[in-house]
Protein backbone atom coordinates (compact mmCIF):
# COMPACT_ATOMS: atom_id res chain seq x y z
CA UNK A 1 0.00 0.00 0.00
CA UNK A 2 1.48 3.54 -0.71
CA UNK A 3 0.28 6.83 0.69
CA UNK A 4 1.51 10.09 -1.04
CA UNK A 5 1.06 13.51 -0.60
CA UNK A 6 0.49 15.79 -3.56
CA UNK A 7 1.15 19.56 -2.41
CA UNK A 8 -0.77 22.09 -4.87
CA UNK A 9 0.70 25.04 -6.07
CA UNK A 10 0.99 27.45 -8.38
CA UNK A 11 2.69 31.19 -8.79
CA UNK A 12 -0.44 32.94 -9.89
CA UNK A 13 -2.66 33.23 -6.73
CA UNK A 14 -5.04 36.73 -6.92
CA UNK A 15 -4.73 37.89 -3.30
CA UNK A 16 -0.54 37.23 -3.32
CA UNK A 17 0.58 36.63 -6.47
CA UNK A 18 4.00 34.20 -6.36
CA UNK A 19 3.45 33.80 -2.54
CA UNK A 20 4.55 30.38 -2.35
CA UNK A 21 8.01 31.65 -3.56
CA UNK A 22 8.22 34.14 -0.46
CA UNK A 23 10.99 33.36 1.38
CA UNK A 24 10.20 32.80 5.10
CA UNK A 25 13.89 32.50 7.71
CA UNK A 26 15.34 32.48 4.09
CA UNK A 27 14.08 29.76 2.21
CA UNK A 28 10.77 29.72 -0.11
CA UNK A 29 7.32 28.65 1.39
CA UNK A 30 6.84 25.85 -0.88
CA UNK A 31 10.34 24.47 0.30
CA UNK A 32 9.28 24.39 4.10
CA UNK A 33 5.64 23.04 3.14
CA UNK A 34 7.71 20.14 1.35
CA UNK A 35 10.01 19.75 4.32
CA UNK A 36 7.27 19.11 7.03
CA UNK A 37 5.60 17.32 4.66
CA UNK A 38 8.34 14.70 3.76
CA UNK A 39 8.61 14.00 7.62
CA UNK A 40 5.22 12.98 8.27
CA UNK A 41 6.15 9.35 8.98
CA UNK A 42 2.64 8.18 7.32
CA UNK A 43 3.63 9.60 4.16
CA UNK A 44 5.86 7.45 1.36
CA UNK A 45 6.29 10.21 -1.11
CA UNK A 46 5.57 14.08 -2.09
CA UNK A 47 4.55 15.19 -5.46
CA UNK A 48 4.68 18.55 -5.90
CA UNK A 49 1.96 19.13 -8.37
CA UNK A 50 1.59 22.64 -10.14
CA UNK A 51 0.64 24.21 -13.74
CA UNK A 52 2.04 23.86 -17.00
CA UNK A 53 2.43 27.43 -17.75
CA UNK A 54 5.30 29.43 -17.93
CA UNK A 55 4.51 31.95 -14.88
CA UNK A 56 4.85 28.40 -13.10
CA UNK A 57 8.64 27.48 -14.51
CA UNK A 58 9.90 29.17 -11.39
CA UNK A 59 8.37 26.11 -9.38
CA UNK A 60 10.44 23.71 -11.50
CA UNK A 61 12.99 25.07 -10.91
CA UNK A 62 12.99 24.95 -7.27
CA UNK A 63 11.71 21.41 -7.38
CA UNK A 64 14.54 20.24 -9.71
CA UNK A 65 17.12 22.58 -7.29
CA UNK A 66 15.90 20.18 -3.95
CA UNK A 67 15.44 16.95 -6.23
CA UNK A 68 11.81 17.49 -5.50
CA UNK A 69 9.19 14.37 -7.23
CA UNK A 70 6.95 16.96 -9.49
CA UNK A 71 4.22 17.06 -11.95
CA UNK A 72 2.62 19.55 -14.23
CA UNK A 73 -0.77 19.60 -15.41
CA UNK A 74 -3.66 22.30 -15.50
CA UNK A 75 -4.01 25.37 -14.20
CA UNK A 76 -7.62 25.57 -12.94
CA UNK A 77 -8.90 22.32 -13.40
CA UNK A 78 -6.51 20.99 -10.06
CA UNK A 79 -8.81 17.74 -9.91
CA UNK A 80 -7.71 17.12 -13.53
CA UNK A 81 -3.97 18.19 -12.18
CA UNK A 82 -4.48 15.50 -9.31
CA UNK A 83 -5.40 12.84 -11.39
CA UNK A 84 -2.31 13.48 -13.97
CA UNK A 85 -0.04 13.43 -11.34
CA UNK A 86 -1.40 9.68 -9.93
CA UNK A 87 -0.52 8.90 -13.84
CA UNK A 88 3.02 9.64 -13.17
CA UNK A 89 3.24 8.44 -9.26
CA UNK A 90 0.79 5.75 -9.03
CA UNK A 91 -0.45 4.96 -5.37
CA UNK A 92 -3.69 3.94 -3.06
CA UNK A 93 -4.69 6.72 -0.68
CA UNK A 94 -3.27 10.52 -1.34
CA UNK A 95 -2.83 13.11 1.22
CA UNK A 96 -3.98 16.72 0.05
CA UNK A 97 -2.19 19.56 1.05
CA UNK A 98 -1.76 22.98 -0.12
CA UNK A 99 1.42 25.51 -0.31
CA UNK A 100 0.14 28.04 1.04
CA UNK A 101 0.71 26.15 4.46
CA UNK A 102 3.69 26.51 5.44
CA UNK A 103 3.04 25.18 9.26
CA UNK A 104 1.68 22.10 8.38
CA UNK A 105 2.29 19.83 11.01
CA UNK A 106 3.71 16.31 10.48
CA UNK A 107 1.92 14.72 13.22
CA UNK A 108 -1.60 16.10 12.48
CA UNK A 109 -1.04 14.47 9.01
CA UNK A 110 -0.12 11.72 10.57
CA UNK A 111 -2.92 11.24 12.63
CA UNK A 112 -5.49 11.67 9.80
CA UNK A 113 -3.90 9.77 7.69
CA UNK A 114 -3.87 6.56 10.22
CA UNK A 115 -7.41 7.76 11.37
CA UNK A 116 -8.02 6.90 7.66
CA UNK A 117 -6.45 3.49 7.30
CA UNK A 118 -8.02 2.25 10.92
CA UNK A 119 -11.41 3.48 9.58
CA UNK A 120 -11.77 2.04 5.71
CA UNK A 121 -13.06 5.44 5.02
CA UNK A 122 -13.04 6.90 1.35
CA UNK A 123 -12.48 10.36 2.76
CA UNK A 124 -10.77 11.59 5.74
CA UNK A 125 -9.94 15.21 7.19
CA UNK A 126 -9.72 17.44 9.95
CA UNK A 127 -11.72 20.39 7.89
CA UNK A 128 -15.36 18.58 7.98
CA UNK A 129 -16.00 20.34 11.55
CA UNK A 130 -13.17 23.41 12.04
CA UNK A 131 -11.46 22.90 14.92
CA UNK A 132 -7.88 22.96 14.20
CA UNK A 133 -6.63 26.38 13.11
CA UNK A 134 -7.01 27.23 9.71
CA UNK A 135 -3.84 26.56 7.27
CA UNK A 136 -3.11 22.86 9.11
CA UNK A 137 -5.75 21.23 6.96
CA UNK A 138 -5.12 17.59 5.87
CA UNK A 139 -7.63 15.59 3.62
CA UNK A 140 -6.84 11.70 2.49
CA UNK A 141 -9.14 9.73 -0.10
CA UNK A 142 -8.58 6.76 -2.09
CA UNK A 143 -7.72 7.06 -5.37
CA UNK A 144 -10.47 5.03 -6.94
CA UNK A 145 -12.71 7.61 -4.99
CA UNK A 146 -10.82 10.84 -6.36
CA UNK A 147 -10.68 9.03 -9.96
CA UNK A 148 -14.85 9.13 -9.64
CA UNK A 149 -15.02 12.57 -8.79
CA UNK A 150 -12.78 13.36 -11.88
CA UNK A 151 -15.16 11.47 -13.92
CA UNK A 152 -18.30 12.84 -12.20
CA UNK A 153 -17.44 16.68 -10.89
CA UNK A 154 -18.94 19.09 -13.37
CA UNK A 155 -19.02 22.61 -11.40
CA UNK A 156 -16.01 24.88 -12.07
CA UNK A 157 -15.51 24.95 -8.51
CA UNK A 158 -15.38 21.52 -7.50
CA UNK A 159 -12.37 20.90 -9.77
CA UNK A 160 -10.57 23.69 -8.90
CA UNK A 161 -10.51 22.81 -4.97
CA UNK A 162 -10.40 19.31 -5.61
CA UNK A 163 -12.41 17.39 -3.12
CA UNK A 164 -15.96 19.12 -2.65
CA UNK A 165 -17.76 16.58 -4.94
CA UNK A 166 -16.57 13.59 -2.49
CA UNK A 167 -16.95 15.29 1.15
CA UNK A 168 -20.83 16.84 -0.56
CA UNK A 169 -22.03 13.40 -1.37
CA UNK A 170 -22.29 11.82 1.84
CA UNK A 171 -24.63 9.22 0.50
CA UNK A 172 -22.00 7.87 -2.28
CA UNK A 173 -18.51 8.05 0.20
CA UNK A 174 -17.62 7.34 3.48
CA UNK A 175 -16.32 10.19 5.14
CA UNK A 176 -14.61 10.32 8.19
CA UNK A 177 -13.90 13.34 10.30
CA UNK A 178 -10.68 14.12 12.74
CA UNK A 179 -11.38 16.51 15.51
CA UNK A 180 -8.55 18.25 17.20
CA UNK A 181 -7.59 17.51 20.72
CA UNK A 182 -8.44 19.76 23.16
CA UNK A 183 -5.15 21.66 23.61
CA UNK A 184 -4.73 22.34 19.72
CA UNK A 185 -8.42 23.43 19.15
CA UNK A 186 -7.78 26.55 17.99
CA UNK A 187 -10.36 27.37 15.38
CA UNK A 188 -9.72 31.11 15.71
CA UNK A 189 -6.21 31.04 14.70
CA UNK A 190 -5.65 32.12 10.86
CA UNK A 191 -2.35 30.50 9.81
CA UNK A 192 -2.30 30.17 6.20
CA UNK A 193 -1.02 32.31 3.78
CA UNK A 194 -3.52 34.59 1.15
CA UNK A 195 -2.56 37.75 2.14
CA UNK A 196 0.67 40.18 2.88
CA UNK A 197 -0.97 40.33 6.31
CA UNK A 198 -0.92 36.16 6.48
CA UNK A 199 2.69 36.15 5.40
CA UNK A 200 3.82 38.55 7.69
CA UNK A 201 2.26 36.68 10.28
CA UNK A 202 4.22 33.19 9.42
CA UNK A 203 7.26 35.07 9.22
CA UNK A 204 7.14 36.24 12.91
CA UNK A 205 6.07 32.86 13.97
CA UNK A 206 8.92 31.83 11.87
CA UNK A 207 11.07 33.97 13.54
CA UNK A 208 10.24 32.46 17.61
CA UNK A 209 10.49 29.11 16.61
CA UNK A 210 12.54 28.05 13.38
CA UNK A 211 15.50 26.35 14.00
CA UNK A 212 17.69 24.99 10.95
CA UNK A 213 17.06 21.33 10.74
CA UNK A 214 14.10 20.85 13.47
CA UNK A 215 10.43 21.15 12.83
CA UNK A 216 8.29 23.22 15.14
CA UNK A 217 4.62 21.82 15.24
CA UNK A 218 1.10 23.44 16.22
CA UNK A 219 1.50 23.13 20.01
CA UNK A 220 4.45 25.22 20.15
CA UNK A 221 2.56 27.68 17.94
CA UNK A 222 -0.15 27.66 19.82
CA UNK A 223 2.02 28.09 23.15
CA UNK A 224 3.57 31.43 21.33
CA UNK A 225 0.36 32.59 21.00
CA UNK A 226 -0.33 32.20 24.84
CA UNK A 227 2.47 34.05 24.81
CA UNK A 228 2.23 36.88 22.44
CA UNK A 229 -1.49 37.37 22.25
CA UNK A 230 -0.97 40.21 19.92
CA UNK A 231 0.13 38.28 17.08
CA UNK A 232 -3.57 37.49 16.68
CA UNK A 233 -4.07 40.87 15.48
CA UNK A 234 -1.46 40.84 12.60
CA UNK A 235 -3.84 39.23 10.41
CA UNK A 236 -7.02 39.36 12.11
CA UNK A 237 -8.85 41.71 9.71
CA UNK A 238 -8.43 39.00 6.96
CA UNK A 239 -11.31 37.40 5.40
CA UNK A 240 -11.28 33.80 4.16
CA UNK A 241 -12.02 33.19 0.25
CA UNK A 242 -14.97 31.15 -0.14
CA UNK A 243 -15.08 28.45 -2.26
CA UNK A 244 -17.34 30.44 -5.10
CA UNK A 245 -15.08 33.40 -4.81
Amino acid sequence: MKIYAIVQARTTSTRLPGKVLEEIEGKPMVWHVMNRVLAAETVDKAVLAFPDTKENDMIQMLAEKHLWEYARGSEDDVLARYVSALTLFPCDHVVRITADCPLADPAIIDLVVKEHLESSADYTSNTLKRDFPRGLDVEVFRVVVLEQAHREAKQPYAREHVTPYIYEHPEVFLLRSVEAPKALKRPDLRLTVDTKEDLELVRAIYGHLYEPGKIFGLQEVIALFHQYPDLKDINAAVKQKTLGD
